[in-house]
């Protein structure tokens, strides 16, 4: 019986957690009628993705297995879920909370953290060639400015993702 009260103490806690971020606050509304796994894109290809499951294990308070798996990362935000959700979860919103808890826990697919590290050094995600800045005036295009890496530098220093991303690099 103690078991079972510790139990319950723990799903309410992790899902109250949830419930507390951004995003996250419409996680004890879902009562798994499945309306979104049946409405999702990424379930319909895939096992790997069920939003009903996320929000199952999240209200279960399965919090490692919810923010150290894979699942969290495969959701398109195509909101399909969200718009017809007859309890009105905000099941993408929740998802993109439990990102963020993940990241901060330093569970990030190294697709994102590769991503991160360019936006870093570079300002944007992928490298332009020395091939299509050549290219570019002859298709009408002005020649590349700098990007702005310092300001962004700044803006991610101040959320503290700059030190998320060199903690997760130095794990890998």
């Amino acid at each position: 019986m103690e078991y079972k009260r510790m139990e319950k103490r723990t799903s309410l806690a992790f899902s109250n957690m949830v419930k507390s971020r951004l995003g996250g606050k419409t996680i004890t509304s879902c009562y798994q009628c499945g309306t979104c796994a049946s409405s999702c894109p990424v379930a319909k290809i895939t096992d790997k993705f069920n939003p009903r499951e996320i929000i199952k294990l999240s209200l279960l308070g399965e919090r490692e297995e919810v923010l150290s798996g894979d699942s969290i990362w495969l959701c398109c935000s195509c909101y399909n879920c969200q718009e017809r959700c007859p309890q009105k979860v905000e099941i993408a919103d929740v998802i993109y909370a439990l990102r963020n808890m993940a990241f901060e826990k330093g569970h990030i697919p190294n697709l994102y953290s590769e991503f991160a590290s360019a936006i870093i050094n570079d300002g944007r995600i992928a490298k332009i060639s020395k091939f299509m800045e050549q290219k570019r005036p002859a298709i009408g295009l002005p020649p590349l400015q700098p990007t702005g890496v310092d300001a962004l530098r700044k803006i991610l220093s101040a959320t503290g993702f700059d030190k998320l991303q060199k903690e997760k690099e130095e794990a890998s």
